[in-house]
């Protein structure tokens, strides 16, 4: 399945912006599971500095400076992405306990093992709050095994919090989330890593696409597929494998990977730092086409 992506956002100031520096995260990876054959990136006003690199997490990251007079900013992405496999393992054919897999990051006896355990490490967006990890040792009981778990948690995340797109900032604390079961797709993703980081699992931060198909018989409107976020578990032996508890799928088909990192402050679709322009109103719209 191939799809073309356009990510678009815009910023309008209430007063002149004289300068603005920014770093954007929104080239599509490219991994086992997808192929990003192409992207482009268009920039109004236009910028006075662009480069690219990519950070310690391997996302492609796209630097620019602006340094004239404006009052609206757009940022649009264009990519073209190649979902492969559904998934490259059997996951029913997986036999772990996820004791074992806890066991092998404690003392990482690999290089590869050492940077998985960086993974283990509460960050500041996802703390070690009181009775997370009571909540995740629902899910995993003695000698569970780990993608039984991890599939477990992401059901019990799916059924018991609310989604609810007018609760939550990004300066939300999680403890507020999990008191209130409350939140949007990125608050359920910091709380999984919270309960996987809480005994000791390997857990990571997912930002990227999913596709939105409108009802039968009606037209898909622009703009209407949207960002989104899920996490991933290290699995031995493997690599990496999402969970998405805002829908209780594991991403196939629908889900396109942007950047991965520790929480969502690593993998910022845009940030930067701007002087002056008072007052902002921010839109974002992705489109998502399928081009086979």
């Amino acid at each position: 399945m191939k799809y073309k992506i356009k990510h678009t956002t815009t910023y309008k100031y209430a007063d002149f912006v004289s300068l603005c520096q920014n770093q954007a995260r929104l080239t599509p990876k490219t991994n086992h599971k997808q192929i990003c054959h192409s992207s482009y990136i268009e920039i109004a006003p236009s910028t006075s500095y662009l480069r690219e690199y990519t950070d310690y997490f391997d996302n492609k990251v796209t630097v620019f400076e602006i340094a004239k007079q404006h009052k609206k900013l757009t940022v649009t992405m264009v990519s073209e992405v190649e979902l492969l496999v559904k998934q490259s393992i059997d996951l029913d054919s997986v036999d772990l306990p996820w004791e074992n897999a806890r066991d092998l990051l404690v003392e990482p006896e690999t290089r590869a093992l050492l940077k998985v355990s960086e993974f283990v490490l509460p960050s500041q967006l996802t703390p070690l709050e009181k009775g997370i990890q009571d909540y995740a040792l629902e899910s995993f009981t003695p000698e569970m095994n780990l993608i039984e778990g991890c599939t477990d948690l992401m059901a019990r995340i799916f059924h018991d919090f609310h989604y609810d797109p007018g609760f939550t900032t990004i300066s939300t604390p999680l403890s507020i989330v999990f008191a209130q079961k409350r939140g949007v797709c990125q608050d359920f993703a910091h709380f999984a890593l919270a309960c996987v980081r809480s005994i000791g699992l390997a857990g990571r931060y997912v930002s990227g696409y999913i596709e939105t198909l409108p009802p039968e018989g009606e037209v898909k409107l622009e703009g209407a597929d949207a960002t989104h976020a899920w996490f991933a578990i290290f699995v031995p032996n493997y690599g990496w494998v999402d969970f998405d508890p805002t829908n209780n799928v594991l991403p196939t088909e629908q889900h396109i990977t942007l950047a991965v990192g520790r929480d969502f402050s690593d993998v910022t679709p845009l940030k930067g730092v701007v002087f002056g322009g008072g007052s902002q109103v921010l839109d974002v719209a992705v489109d998502m086409l399928r081009l086979e």
